[in-house]
């Protein structure tokens, strides 16, 4: 399993995340397709956060089930939380803010969001 690190644009919120990374999800809802996130679902037990959970201020919207975490200083989203449907804690990492890689290598697959 490799570790990965990532933050926000300023580093208020930063964190280590294990796991592979064999693609992302585009998401076309209506704030996925505003952030242009690249997500990458993992266990939340493999995301450990390197800053204060306070540093991330929390968005949610229409069902409340997924905790939206951005930054307030530079207004990045690096991670989300939630459960899936088996009701485990999920972590949905925003690639984007993941330190060196090569998002060209990472096959994206696309999720109709807006449908939902």
């Amino acid at each position: 399993m490799t570790t990965y690190t990532g933050s926000c644009h300023c580093g208020n919120v930063a964190f280590e995340v294990d796991g592979e990374i064999d693609s992302g999800l585009a998401c076309n809802c209506s704030i996925c397709s505003r952030k242009a996130s690249l997500l990458w679902f993992v266990p939340r037990e493999n995301l450990r956060l390197k800053t204060p959970e306070d540093g991330a201020k929390t968005y949610e919207f229409n069902k409340h089930a997924i905790k939206h975490r951005f930054c307030p200083e530079c207004g990045i989203h690096p991670y989300a939380e939630a459960k899936n449907k088996q009701g485990e804690p999920m972590a949905a990492i925003n690639l984007r803010c993941i330190e060196d890689l090569d998002l060209s290598k990472v096959p994206v697959k696309h999720f109709d969001g807006k449908a939902l």
